[in-house]
């Protein structure tokens, strides 16, 4: 009975330190992640978009989820 107990114990000792083994691993596994990502991010050069011939005057018509023309509104 004792010996039954005792194991218990270990099991559940081991499994504690077997999940903050696997909560560290991924932890770092994010760590990289977000460091490949901003490393990406700062190798990424900006891409010149081609000026809009024949286009509306002023700021993106479309930017709040609607379009105005000459005063009309159309929601998409």
């Amino acid at each position: 009975m004792y010996a039954r107990g005792l194991n218990r114990q270990a099991n559940a000792s081991m499994a504690a330190q077997t999940k903050r083994e696997i909560a560290d691993r991924i932890k770092e596994a994010g760590k990289r992640a977000r460091d490949e990502a901003d490393a990406r991010r700062k190798a990424e050069k900006a891409v010149p978009q081609p000026k809009e011939l024949g286009g509306q005057k002023g700021p993106e018509p479309t930017r709040y989820g609607d379009w105005e023309k000459n005063g009309l509104i159309s929601d998409f």
